[in-house]
């Protein structure tokens, strides 16, 4: 079982407890069938639609699942982007699941097409960071590469960032901080360093950093910073990164923008899913 079948499987006995789904035990649907259809009821970007499907054949294996749209796909007018088939019980237990995922991963893969096009034709790389849903990393970071960002490390154990609570935990010095960490560290992993001043900026550089993060620095503060690197290290910008600043961004000269609110702030979409017994629904748009 992997992490996604873990997070769905912890989702679903949230969602049905000890007891089932009481409501719909009560109504005694036996073996009725049913379909369902994924609505995208505005426009977006699509993402998790496997994770949407996953969620009903964890609940039922039988159930029949088509996928009508993919992931990084936009969507501009109300479209029909899954079906599901088979026992009614059985969608009416996984819907509000299934949609938790898709409305949110959706949002994440529109908020991160819109950084994207912010920064134009630029060559200045859009990441995401760590700030996730808790459990939701490995399809938030996917939504965010379906709308055409770039993934930062996965997680703690997959890449080196040294930052302001690292620097206080070695007496405050940037350089030695550094030089723990490479004296340590797997030689072939590239080691980031949060700066938030260019006195900082200078010490990480010399000190062998690849790359600095510039840490809520304003825009002639990283207009210098870009200046004093001068190709020795790469340079990503953090901190109170919004769309209209990464216009201005996207012509400073650093590599890359990161910015947390890709995934710890993007709204969950407009989508329903809309249920029709015994027959295929219809094609008419959802009532809202």
């Amino acid at each position: 079982m992997d992490s996604l079948d873990r997070l769905i499987d912890l989702a679903l006995e949230e969602d049905l407890g000890a007891a089932g789904d009481v409501t719909t035990q009560s109504l005694q649907l036996g073996e009725q069938e049913g379909r369902g259809e994924l609505w995208a009821k505005e426009p977006m970007v699509v993402a998790g639609l496997e994770a949407f499907a996953r969620v009903f054949r964890r609940v039922d294996a039988q159930l029949a699942i088509e996928l009508l749209a993919a992931d990084g796909q936009e969507v501009l007018r109300p479209s029909a982007l899954a079906s599901v088939a088979g026992r009614f019980a059985s969608l009416l237990k996984a819907e509000r699941v299934a949609l938790n995922f898709v409305q949110r991963t959706c949002g994440i893969a529109t908020a991160t097409r819109q950084a994207v096009q912010a920064l134009g034709d630029s060559p200045v790389r859009l990441l995401d960071t760590r700030k996730t849903p808790p459990g939701m990393r490995q399809l938030a970071k996917a939504a965010v590469r379906a709308g055409g960002g770039m993934n930062h490390r996965f997680g703690l154990f997959d890449g080196i960032l040294i930052k302001d609570n690292h620097i206080a935990a070695v007496g405050g010095s940037v350089a030695e901080a550094l030089r723990r960490v490479r004296a340590n560290a797997p030689r072939l992993v590239k080691i980031e360093v949060e700066v938030t001043s260019l006195e900082q900026l200078e010490e990480a550089i010399d000190a062998g950093a690849n790359i600095c993060l510039l840490d809520n620095m304003s825009d002639e503060q990283i207009r210098q910073a870009v200046r004093l690197a001068r190709g020795r290290a790469e340079l990503e910008v953090s901190g109170g990164v919004t769309l209209e600043r990464l216009r201005v961004f996207a012509t400073l000269g650093v590599d890359y923008v990161s910015m947390g609110s890709l995934t710890h702030s993007a709204r969950a979409m407009d989508l329903s899913f809309e249920l029709s017994p015994g027959k295929p629904a219809g094609r008419s748009v959802p009532r809202r």
